[in-house]
This record gives structure tokens, C-alpha cells and sequence, in this order.
């Protein structure tokens, strides 16, 4: 595993009505601080990748379909410098994993439906000067292979 990356099983809470799941809560040893709260999702086969913080940590769980998670150490201290950790997440198997600042990552939608994941980083997003680094999946830069499907828009 890479070094401060945390894999937390989460538990729903089913009834009759319907289902309740925590996310995050700040009596949780792997929680840091609270930033902010957020969703975003990807089609069905769509690869978002790849990108990282210098500043924040990533607190990531999908909610909703299944999404293939993916994290790349590039870290030059690191003493998992170079390791690749690869995670299934989705409605049928929720983890909550925290992924440290300077650790590259990216997602893709399983399945044949919608992926939505849920992001609670450790930091606002700060609009004027975005503690945001892009690379695209394809990158020579990291040894993975997405095996991108063709005439998707992915990045």
C-alpha cells in the first residue's frame, strides 16, 4: 500500500425505506480536516485521470455505480516511490480511501452505468490559484496502462 493512503470499509445502514451510509466523520482516525464536500462522475468507461494536490488530502468514495480507483506514488521522498494501488469502489463494495497530498490519481466508470464519487479533501478549492496538477492518462510519466476506450473524451 502507499505510504498515508488509508482504505476505510464504510457500512450502510439499510431499512425498509431505503439506506444510510457515513462518509466521514471527525472522530474517525483517518480524519484530517474538513475543506469541503463534493461530487463528480464519469460515463461508463470515461477514464478521469490523471491529477493531484500538493496541498490537500482526498478523502474518495463512489456512492454510486463502480469505478476502478487508481493512485500513483511519485512522490521523490516517498519509500513507496514508483508503487501503483489499484481499488474497485462502488455501491457493492463501499471504501472510503484517503489519498495523501502529492500522490497522483484517477478514476474510471465500470459498468454500463454512470460513476459518482464523493470527495470530502482536506482544503477549499481556491478558484484564483487551484492547488490542481494535470496529466493526462496516457502520460509516459506514469506506468499505467488504461487501456482507453476510442471516440471518448477522457482526462
Amino acid at each position: 500500500m502507499i505510504d498515508g493512503v488509508v482504505v476505510k470499509n464504510l457500512k450502510k445502514v439499510v431499512d425498509e425505506r431505503g439506506w444510510l451510509m457515513e462518509i466521514m466523520r471527525s472522530d474517525w482516525e483517518l480524519f484530517e480536516k474538513f475543506g469541503q464536500v463534493y461530487i463528480t462522475t464519469a460515463h461508463p468507461k470515461v477514464v478521469k485521470a490523471w491529477h493531484m494536490h500538493k496541498k490537500q488530502t482526498d478523502n474518495l468514495t463512489c456512492v454510486k455505480g463502480k469505478a476502478k480507483l487508481v493512485i500513483y506514488d511519485g512522490r521523490g521522498d516517498s519509500k513507496t516511490k514508483g508503487e501503483i494501488n489499484e481499488f474497485t469502489i462502488g455501491e457493492k463494495n463501499p471504501l472510503l480511501v484517503k489519498i495523501p497530498a502529492e500522490v497522483w490519481h484517477g478514476f474510471e466508470a465500470l459498468g454500463s452505468e454512470m460513476a459518482m464519487i464523493v470527495n470530502v479533501p482536506t482544503a477549499l478549492y481556491d478558484y484564483k490559484e487551484p492547488d490542481e496538477y494535470r496529466l493526462p492518462p496516457d502520460t509516459k510519466e506514469i506506468s499505467y496502462d488504461w487501456e482507453l476506450t476510442p471516440g471518448l473524451k477522457h482526462g
